[in-house]
């Protein structure tokens, strides 16, 4: 008599989903597992923001561009699926920050905008004296107060002062949430600032102590230093296509929307949009928060995901000749700070921080729109666009040809921000699942990590949570 089969429905094909199915698959075919998986997603394709266009030899990124190389899960993933030879560092260079129409080299020895070298940050023109003065006054705070949750601008205002924060820090942090940092929760987003503090009192000896030791040289000649990010030469989407390809096409449902998700008895029934129903032991909800919220509206537990925001953003891709580009700059790219007169929030040179990203003879400029509380240019028109990002960047360059082509994505509601509080509002919800629906677990960017990374640990963690709940041991 053959056992009988468990039945793991996974949610959402985005890279937290994509992972799931892919390691869940890899377990149950080395173990030969009784269990059956199905992954469903609502759109047509899998791989979530992980979109590539590639035209006349440029390779444009619609969403995420890279991940930081020292987060290993998506290189491991990528060796799985046959990609680590597609892996390439970012070139290094000059990078600025645009204040009041003026680009300053962002200050040597700064770790996401926090100062461990005192030389560039008193030379830097980013701060007045005051503003100088006022950072410095780090060296003698007290502690934040233990345990407490509190937005990154509060955290940062308070020991280095408003005009670092707003002139450095909040342009690099922000850029990266697409939020406001005086409502991003610290706790959710960075607690290693908070851990740092704790540890040393003082932000800046806490993260000089802690930054890795610079490599010696040898000789006069300083080594090559290699770009701290890496991305597919083929784009972010061919890496999706790659883990797609090896899993069985069978359990994969694409173009079908989960409307309703119900417990009945010990298992669950997942109500599709075109009248079909599902059965499911075990269910992994790799959707974003508003989108679990609604599949699960009849438990009220998960009410507490209407409040939380989510910003719409665009990027906006330009191709020109070298030869359009009359004022250029030594550099891969600037972020804006919010005390600019500007619309773009940050623009990479991404023919020099990507080389393989564009064709010889070529330019490639990725501009940013859109943050918390300022996203209606995501709702204008491409030329409408097109014509604010040229405005913005001609105040710094010197642009005298209309772009070769352009690319904008738009991407509505799709930066979940992480506000104060976020961590308590996940362990309330995972308490009232656990106990309530058990065998549900949740993964994706609205929980635990907005990065391609985050998504995939993730992801490795819901697949041992699964095979926990099923009681299979490893």
């Amino acid at each position: 008599m053959t056992e009988e089969k468990k039945k793991v429905a996974i949610l959402g094909g985005g890279i937290a989903g994509l992972t799931t199915a892919f390691y869940l698959q890899k377990i149950v075919r080395e173990k030969s597992l009784p269990i059956e998986i199905k992954l469903i997603e609502a759109s047509h394709h899998l791989g979530g923001k992980m979109q590539t266009v590639v035209r006349d030899g440029f390779t444009i990124e619609r969403g995420p561009d890279s991940f930081l190389a020292r987060k290993t899960s998506i290189t491991r993933l990528a060796k799985e699926v046959g990609m680590e030879h597609q892996l390439v560092h970012n070139s290094t260079g000059k990078s600025y920050v645009l204040v009041d129409e003026k680009l300053y080299s962002m200050p040597g020895g700064s770790i996401m905008g926090i100062p461990t070298e005192i030389g560039p940050f008193i030379t830097t023109g980013l701060f007045s004296l005051g503003g100088k003065l006022r950072a410095a006054a780090d060296f003698i705070l007290p502690r934040s107060e233990s345990g407490k949750d509190q937005s990154l601008g509060q955290f940062f205002r308070r020991r280095l002062g408003d005009e670092v924060v707003e002139n450095l820090i909040e342009p690099l942090l922000s850029g990266i949430y697409a939020g406001d940092i005086d409502q991003l929760s610290l706790m959710s987003t960075f607690p290693q600032f908070y851990e740092v503090e704790q540890k040393y009192r003082s932000l800046i000896l806490g993260m000089k102590k802690a930054a890795p030791p610079k490599p010696k040289t040898s000789g006069s000649s300083e080594p090559k230093k290699q770009g701290v990010f890496l991305t597919f030469k083929t784009g972010l989407q061919s890496f999706a296509e790659a883990i797609e390809s090896k899993l069985d096409p069978n359990m994969i449902l694409k173009g079908h929307r989960v409307n309703k998700v119900t417990k009945n008895g010990n298992e669950y029934e997942i109500y599709l949009n075109n009248g079909e129903t599902l059965m499911a032991d075990c269910i992994v909800a790799a959707t974003p928060h508003k989108a679990t919220q609604v599949m699960f509206s009849d438990y009220s537990f998960f009410d507490s995901f209407k409040i939380v925001p989510s910003t719409s953003v665009a990027t906006v891709a330009l191709a020109f000749p070298l030869e359009a580009i009359k004022k250029d700059i030594d550099g891969t790219g600037f972020v804006v700070s919010r005390n600019s007169d500007y619309t773009i929030t940050a623009c990479t040179w991404t023919h020099k921080k990507w080389e393989h990203s564009t064709p010889e003879g070529k330019a490639l400029l990725r501009c940013y729109v859109g943050r918390a509380g300022d996203e209606t240019i995501v709702e204008l028109s491409d030329d409408q666009i097109v014509k604010i990002v040229l405005d913005d960047l001609n105040k710094t360059m010197d642009i005298t040809m209309d772009p070769e082509f352009f690319v904008i994505s738009r991407w509505k509601n799709a930066m979940p921000q992480y506000t104060v509080g976020h961590k308590q509002r996940l362990k309330e919800i995972y308490e009232h699942v656990t106990e309530e629906l058990p065998g549900v677990f949740l993964a994706g960017s609205s929980y635990e990590g907005i990065g391609v990374p985050d998504c995939i640990d993730q992801g490795e963690k819901a697949v041992q949570s699964v095979l926990g709940f099923l009681n299979i041991q490893m």
